[in-house]
């Protein structure tokens, strides 16, 4: 009978030590109480949202709520701006030029809804051409460009349509909606960080919902937007934000509901 247990015993006696050491290891966190990993402070702001969808929450900065255009001014005089204001929306006029607003900031939530005329001519980067600048860093055209432009079934280069960040970021899908219906950016920007002699510490990262679909994925931006040429970083510390008055020959489009939610 003692010679048949013996294997027995041994296996018992291995597995009791395997048993033990795992026990051994077990991490401290095991012993601790459900309280002692609770944070209570600090206690993050109320906001409260918007009852429609969509709308700006209670701690937004409303940059166009169809009244007027006064937190925007030109960007080539710092002038009050020339756009149209028509119906409630406010439409590119291209000879008043770009856009900015009056406010700097650093990093945000944006939202802003942009239409293409549903009489649109033209094709690939001449249909419906804008942009939104989520950094103004100087005249013309300087900054980080989120495209604006017509992709309903009109052929470009990819990292030029609309949902990218323009030469630099294909967006994930296209989302597009048709011309004469209402398309919906909703931004988070990171700004980049620069050390004291101007050289970059921390690239910007933009992530993008083109019409609730996720376009751009905390994309790490390599500098700002180059027509020709690789981007590049200039040092800033906070921007204004710009809409493009774009030279291409179609026809204008329209913004609404825009507003923007500062962010530590």
């Amino acid at each position: 009978m003692m010679r048949n247990q013996l294997p027995t015993l041994l296996a018992v006696a291995a597995l009791a030590s395997v048993t033990a050491s795992l026990l051994a290891q077990q991490p401290a966190e095991q012993k601790m109480k459900p309280e002692e990993t609770e944070v209570w402070q600090p206690v993050p702001p109320v906001v409260t949202p918007a009852k429609d969808c969509g709308a700006a929450p209670s701690d937004a900065v409303v940059l166009f709520d169809g009244k007027s255009l006064d937190q925007w001014v030109n960007v080539s005089d710092q002038q009050p701006a020339k756009w149209d204001l028509v119906d409630g929306l406010m439409r590119v006029n291209k000879t008043g030029g770009s856009i900015e607003t009056k406010q700097k900031f650093k990093n945000y939530q944006l939202h802003i809804e942009f239409r293409i005329p549903e009489s649109i001519t033209g094709s690939g980067q001449a249909r419906g051409n804008s942009g939104v600048f989520l950094a103004s860093t100087g005249a013309g055209d300087s900054g980080y460009e989120l495209q604006v432009l017509d992709s309903y079934q009109n052929s470009t280069y990819v990292n030029g349509m609309a949902g990218s960040l323009y030469k630099q970021a294909i967006p994930l899908a296209n989302a597009a909606r048709k011309p004469g219906e209402w398309n919906v950016y909703d931004v988070v920007w990171t700004a980049p960080i620069f050390n004291e002699d101007g050289s970059v510490k921390t690239h910007a990262y933009a992530t993008v919902l083109w019409n609730g679909v996720i376009v751009e994925n905390h994309f790490e931006l390599q500098g700002e937007t180059r027509y020709i040429g690789k981007p590049f970083y200039k040092a800033y510390d906070t921007a204004p934000i710009k809409l493009q008055a774009h030279g291409d020959k179609s026809e204008p489009i329209s913004f609404r509901n825009i507003w923007v939610r500062n962010l530590p």
